[in-house]
């Protein structure tokens, strides 16, 4: 083989291997966080079967993503919407939130909620 071929195929070899290594980056969610933020607690949090969340608020904002299966959202005043695994929400300091149910009659929800603390606020608090 000429020279020119083996180092033309060892630089190929270099880029496919710097390829694969890439470090890729998807916006799952922005927002903006009305208040100061001094700490955090972060749960993983499993919901059985068709099981749904009572009414509820959160007096701190809370962000989160779906771990695993399906959840029913909705914050009072907008629209009704499947979350999907991999999908991220956010639940505003002090807004009722209607739904917040597992889609699936059969599967387990798993999500991570991220509370966003200014102080030694509650999680949640619950309506009815």
């Amino acid at each position: 083989m000429k020279p020119s071929i083996i180092v033309i195929l060892m630089l190929n070899a270099v880029l496919i291997s710097a390829q694969q290594k890439t470090i890729s980056r998807k916006e799952l969610l922005k927002t903006a966080i009305d208040q100061k933020v001094k700490s955090t607690e972060i749960q993983e949090i499993t919901m059985a079967a068709g099981q749904g969340a009572p009414e509820h608020l959160h007096p701190c904002p809370v962000l989160g993503i779906i771990n695993s299966g399906e959840a029913v959202f909705q914050i009072e005043g907008q629209e009704k919407v499947v979350l999907h695994e991999g999908d991220a929400f956010y639940e505003p300091k002090n807004m009722k939130i209607l739904h917040f149910d597992n889609a699936s009659a059969e599967k387990p929800l798993v999500f991570t909620a991220m509370y966003l603390k200014a102080g030694s606020e509650e999680n949640i608090k619950f309506i009815k």
